[in-house]
């Protein structure tokens, strides 16, 4: 590789795109930016270069993409929402980056569930699909978008009334069987050469709004088949997946195909299958190896508080006992803050009543070495006496140590239940 590749990930904020950020964030090779439409998204909470442009659909679109790529010598656009794949990769000619995605033809066939469903209808069970109320014998049926991701205006209809006014009102659903069984992703990985490089199925346990939220690995011999058989017939580069549900009598029937990064191949990730790193290099025809550390693992996903602020301080004044060591344990994630500090240049001062000798306790817990300035008073004394600049904090477990503090000087304080709005993972 060259020295940087700087990527464009583009929508940002989706899980897909967050997804990728969590993969390449720590990559040294890679330098991150983000591109979002004026929409209100996650993307400036984990993105220091976040840029907003105008929607896909807008005509100016890609104009605003090429300003990004040429301003800041883009490399790559990662694609992170599946309408953006396709009208990136129809695009191409016109964008002045290259796109990290499989082929048009692929994309095209993917983003239609009906086109995936009968290309492969002679090669992979498909679900029955209606095209005729009347041949419908059994309900409930699905009835979801053509073009859609996740759940979004997906429905269970239980009588043909309802089906009449869901056709009425969007002409673009198709109407499938309702499928009863478990659903599984097969996260795959293909190399334009080689061919099938990974493949990994998950279980999707629970599912929110279509996305997995707990997810475990799987493994099938149909998957394999699977996965060679949709090889054999669409042209796949780099990270892609495909999603199974079982009927009423237990066979897998294919629900869609999609030449992605997916969000829960998290579960994968931790193992040692980077899909986003690795379609880089397969884009720029690196030769492929993957290493992968197989164990019983399982992935809950839940949300994340993230949070902008205005606050700006030069130092921060941090206790110790009950704050920075709590029941004789280092309360990691303020030594993480600590760091952040230290990364930016910011002065750490300990301001602890610790009664024993203190370079003796710092010693023990590791901690020698991360402050500029130590300073031990008795138990009867103010901390506010020794604070002695504006522009600082407090990081401190006693309630009266941060009122005395705040009252008196002014300044903000915190205990270690909102350390989470100082911490800042952007990259």
């Amino acid at each position: 590789m060259k020295k940087t590749y700087n990527i464009l990930v583009f929508p940002g904020g989706t899980e897909i795109g967050l997804e990728i950020y969590k993969s390449l964030c720590q990559c040294k090779d890679i330098r991150l930016y983000s591109a979002v439409s004026n929409v209100s998204n996650h993307a400036s909470y984990v993105f220091n270069r976040n840029f907003v442009i105008p929607s896909i659909r807008d005509q100016t679109c890609i104009d605003s993409l090429n300003q990004i790529i040429v301003r800041h010598e883009i490399d790559y656009i990662f694609p992170a929402h599946d309408d953006i794949i396709l009208k990136l990769v129809q695009n191409a000619n016109r964008i002045k980056a290259r796109i990290i995605s499989s082929p048009l033809e692929t994309c095209l066939v993917t983003r239609s569930k009906f086109k995936t469903y009968h290309l492969f209808s002679d090669t992979l069970p498909v679900p029955q699909l209606y095209d005729n109320l009347d041949d419908i014998k059994q309900y409930p049926v699905f009835v979801k978008p053509d073009k859609s991701q996740g759940s979004q205006n997906t429905h269970i209809v239980y009588n043909k009334k309802h089906l009449s006014f869901l056709l009425e009102e969007n002409r673009e659903y198709i109407v499938m069987e309702y499928l009863l069984g478990k659903e599984y992703t097969i996260d795959c990985f293909s190399d334009r050469d080689k061919g099938l490089l990974f493949l990994g199925g998950r279980e999707r346990i629970r599912t929110r709004n279509g996305i997995s939220m707990n997810s475990r690995p799987v493994q099938d011999s149909v998957f394999i088949n699977y996965a060679n058989l949709i090889s054999e017939k669409l042209t796949l580069h780099g990270a892609w997946f495909f999603q199974l549900k079982k009927d009423k009598h237990g066979t897998y029937k294919l629900l869609e195909i999609a030449p992605r990064i997916a969000g829960t191949m998290a579960v994968h990730r931790v193992q040692g299958v980077n899909f986003a790193l690795l379609s880089i290099y397969e884009q720029e025809r690196i030769p492929l190896e993957i290493q992968i550390n197989r164990s019983d693992i399982e992935i809950d996903r839940a949300l994340v508080n993230r949070y902008r602020h205005k606050l700006n301080y030069k130092v921060v004044y941090i206790d110790l006992d009950d704050t920075l060591i709590v029941n004789g344990t280092v309360n990691v994630n303020l030594v993480r803050f600590l760091y952040q500090c230290i990364n930016k240049g910011i002065q750490i001062v300990l301001l602890t009543k610790h009664t024993t000798r203190i370079d003796q306790t710092l010693r023990k817990y590791r901690l020698s070495g991360i402050f500029n300035e130590i300073i031990q008073i008795k138990k009867s004394e103010s901390k506010s006496d020794y604070i002695h600049d504006n522009s600082a904090i407090l990081i401190d477990d006693s309630f009266s140590e941060r009122k005395n503090v705040n009252e008196k000087l002014g300044i903000p304080t915190f205990d270690c239940s909102m350390l989470e709005m100082l911490l800042n993972e952007r990259v």
